[in-house]
């Protein structure tokens, strides 16, 4: 891409936000797309794969609010003319009329090794101008990947390993990913001397485009793969395995480092983001670290106190009831609720509800009758003290 077609690309565009959509927004519209044009989900379908991959960029600049920042600025200034110094060749960016140089690689995060985006445009600005002779241009990483999970509640309070089937861009099983036929390696570009690319004026700009005879590898590889056609990168269908630790909570992502798409010729992989889904159980509830369940009791539970059984994540335990337990009353089990990340685990909170029968025989009709009738000349009186009374 040259440095024309870049600033002439419309990341909101891509993702379909308008320029003032809030973080949120930007994020959503992403994690549609990017489950819609997903290789697993179109497999074959080349435009489905641009489309995925031009998303994937454009996420990168506006869900960073830095880089964000500085994309909307550079736009203005090309829109209103401020930009009217010119590109300085050899500077590594555009110069305005007061003399100030902004530098586009840094929206892209230019450092050596940071393997963003600059990988990808960081050389095509001018860069080659200044650099010294013989200077490498830094191979593309692949771009990052994201998927879904989805657990049950128990096995995400416990933690699991679960095994991820992907198809995406892959190191080359032939080549090892460098793009060459086994027994040879690719040799330094003699145009460009390696950098990748090639400085050309044109009015008031200089331009630094992708080297031709290179398409801006810096390499030329004589006797390409047959297997990857020389990208290094083949589609392969793997089985990922993943260890999703003990707590994790709906909606938590977890990172794969060197595990999503491949780089081109050997650059390193970007990585797999999972984010994990949690079913609701039908017993159990949470609540930070504690779990939550209610628990159906009868009224003479309540009034006499005993002790009754209650389930756990890893078994049954007696529940001790204290004589005169109101009704909705939160019970503690400690220690068996959620595992902490640092050791230890949360608490059970137990809330114990009145089950009112629906249906009593006559001779447990009549003893409730009698309880009424001791209970009222016992003096007790459930209403009083009460406002309404």
């Amino acid at each position: 891409m040259s440095q024309r077609e870049w600033i002439e690309k419309d990341f909101y565009k891509d993702l379909g936000v308008s320029p003032d959509a809030t973080q949120d927004e930007i994020k959503k519209a992403y994690r549609k797309l990017a489950r819609d044009l997903h290789p697993d989900a179109n497999p074959g379908d080349a435009k489905a794969e641009e489309r995925f991959k031009a998303v994937s960029e454009a996420n990168a600049v506006l869900s960073d609010p830095a880089k964000r920042k500085e994309y909307d600025e550079t736009r203005r200034m090309f829109a209103s003319g401020g930009m009217q110094g010119g590109f300085r060749p050899g500077a590594g960016g555009f110069s305005g009329g007061t003399g100030a140089t902004f530098d586009i690689g840094d929206l892209f995060g230019g450092g050596a090794g940071d393997g963003g985006l600059g990988d990808l445009f960081g050389g095509l600005f001018n860069r080659a101008g200044g650099a010294a002779p013989g200077a490498r241009s830094r191979p593309r990483r692949g771009s990052d990947v994201e998927t879904e999970t989805t657990l049950d509640f128990r096995d995400a309070v416990k933690g699991v390993t679960v095994p991820l089937r992907m198809t995406s861009p892959a190191p080359c099983t032939t080549c090892h990913g460098s793009g060459a036929q086994p027994g040879t390696s690719p040799r330094v570009c003699p145009y460009c001397n390696g950098s990748g690319v090639v400085s050309r004026n044109q009015g008031a700009f200089g331009f630094s485009e992708p080297c031709d005879d290179c398409r801006g590898t810096g390499s030329i590889i004589d006797n390409p793969c047959n297997d990857c056609r020389g990208t290094g990168v083949q589609n392969r269908t793997r089985t990922i395995t993943v260890r999703v630790p003990a707590g994790i909570k709906d909606g938590s992502r977890i990172r794969l480092a060197g595990q999503g798409e491949a780089g081109l010729r050997g650059a390193p992989s970007g990585d797999l983001f999972v984010t994990v889904h949690v079913r609701p159980d039908r017993v159990f509830g949470r609540e930070g670290d504690d779990l939550t369940l209610v628990l159906p009791v009868s009224y003479g539970e309540l009034v006499l106190g005993g002790t009754v059984s209650v389930p756990t994540l890893d078994g049954r335990v007696g529940l001790k009831i204290p004589p005169g337990t109101a009704d909705g009353r939160v019970l503690r089990v400690r220690g068996r609720g959620v595992p902490k990340r640092g050791g230890g685990a949360g608490d059970l909170l137990v809330t114990v509800k009145v089950a009112i029968p629906q249906n009593l025989d006559e001779k447990a009709t009549e003893a409730l009758h009698n309880y009424l009738r001791a209970e009222e000349a016992s003096g007790f009186d459930p209403r009083e003290g009460w406002a309404g009374a």
